[in-house]
């Protein structure tokens, strides 16, 4: 998954001030205690990251 889908898909669930919120500040244990901009930055695959979001913040099935 590019990046640029992972941003797209965060702005569509969470709206887009919100999406950048949560890439900056919240700490996801899945991600080994780092925000999505640290895991991002260190190499994470947005796909990887975007599985975390989605069970850290229930997304339905239909939207993951």
């Amino acid at each position: 998954m590019r990046i640029t889908v992972f941003r797209r898909l965060m702005a569509e669930e969470f709206g887009s001030p919100r999406a950048e919120m949560l890439a900056a500040d919240h700490v996801f244990s899945g991600l080994g205690g780092r925000t999505i901009d640290q895991a991002l930055d260190e190499g994470v695959s947005a796909k990887e990251i975007w599985r975390e979001v989605c069970v850290e913040f229930e997304v339905p099935k239909e939207r993951r």
